[in-house]
């Protein structure tokens, strides 16, 4: 299960707008060896476009060199689709190199519905799992 903060999904659903028609995409870090996703990154999609995702190789490795200097790892790692459900394509399993971290998907292709839906992708199988959101306090 996913326990995410409503802030950070908020940030996430918000990002995931703005972009729109393109897909958004980023991270939230979180302490090496928990399950607690903390801090916000809104990461560029160096593809622009609205079918792909690619995180900027250079801002990759200074987010990750960032996490790895504050013991951080990913605990989630989002991206939006633009015009279809929020489930994993053949693209994302194959891309998917993180088997802690909570694959989200914000699908933004209804303006008045939001679809957030939470993945583990291991060894390219994908398992939904429950999001619970809770209010910060």
């Amino acid at each position: 299960m996913l326990r995410i903060d409503r802030s950070i999904y908020d940030k996430i659903v918000a990002h995931a707008r703005r972009d729109h028609p393109d897909e958004a995409c980023g991270i939230v870090a979180g302490p090496e060896g928990s399950d607690r996703p903390e801090r916000f990154v809104e990461m560029i999609n160096a593809e622009r476009s609205p079918t792909f995702y690619r995180f900027d190789s250079l801002e990759q490795l200074r987010v990750w060199r960032e996490m790895d200097d504050r013991d951080e790892e990913p605990v989630v790692i989002y991206h939006s689709h633009t015009a279809t459900e929020a489930y994993p394509s053949r693209t994302d399993v194959s891309y998917a190199s993180e088997p802690n971290a909570h694959y989200v998907l914000v699908s933004t292709r209804d303006p008045d519905t939001v679809e957030f839906r939470s993945y583990r992708i291991v060894d390219g199988a994908v398992t939904e799992e429950p999001v619970e959101i809770v209010d910060a306090g």
